[in-house]
């Protein structure tokens, strides 16, 4: 829970501003960040959420989680699909974990004065960049790792938490999403279940402590 937790309250909401009443689209909708975004968006009031998901067993399970729209990006273009779901505005959020060719889509996506927050770069560097649409809206693209903070901020980021997330969990409004759990010693098992892609949220090693 912490470090997702911090890293999505740290980049959504601190960095991206995120706030009641706007829309996000978030790639990546059934990884551990996706569907703690998801979750946290919808408890805090957004007017629509996005998702990007790669099959239809996770498109079902980021709109059980609070998505509004999945789209399965291996069989549609997640930028049509954003305006079809927008009526042609766009999003005003955008929480990417991918980049690559996904940064010139994400500038299409984002609605006027839009931000973008990239926490990841999965498919490495953009290539061929055109920076004019991200002028023409007039767009915010911010990059940020929870890692390299200090250890203030990051004592900071835990005292929001505290205050603002943790009693939507208490209350069970917000669920963190755990897929399944191994021994520590089938570590390597938990690693072939990741490379696979068919699990929704995180998987946990549970260690076995000696009296």
């Amino acid at each position: 829970m912490p470090e997702t937790f911090m890293t999505v309250w740290l980049n959504l909401f601190q960095r991206g501003g995120f706030r009641s009443g706007e829309s996000v689209l978030i790639h990546g909708g059934a990884s551990g960040i996706g569907t703690t975004a998801t979750m946290l968006a919808r408890a805090t009031g957004a007017s629509q959420i996005i998702t990007t998901v790669g099959s239809d067993a996770h498109r079902l399970a980021s709109l059980s989680l609070g998505a509004d729209v999945a789209v399965n990006y291996l069989e549609e273009d997640f930028v049509e699909e954003v305006r079809k779901a927008t009526s042609g505005k766009g999003v005003d959020v955008i929480l990417d974990i991918i980049a690559g060719d996904y940064v010139a889509r994400n500038y299409e996506a984002a609605a006027l004065n839009g931000r973008i927050v990239q926490v990841s770069v999965l498919k490495g560097p953009a290539k061929e960049l055109d920076l004019w649409p991200m002028l023409q809206k007039r767009l915010t693209h911010i990059g940020s790792t929870l890692r390299s903070r200090t250890y203030e901020d990051k004592a900071n980021i835990i005292r929001e938490l505290q205050q603002k997330v943790w009693p939507l969990i208490e209350s069970g409004a917000v669920r963190p999403q755990v897929f399944k759990t191994f021994p520590l010693e089938s570590a390597a098992a938990a690693h072939v279940l990741i490379d696979s892609g068919t699990h929704v949220g995180k998987i946990v090693l549970k260690t076995r402590f000696a009296a």
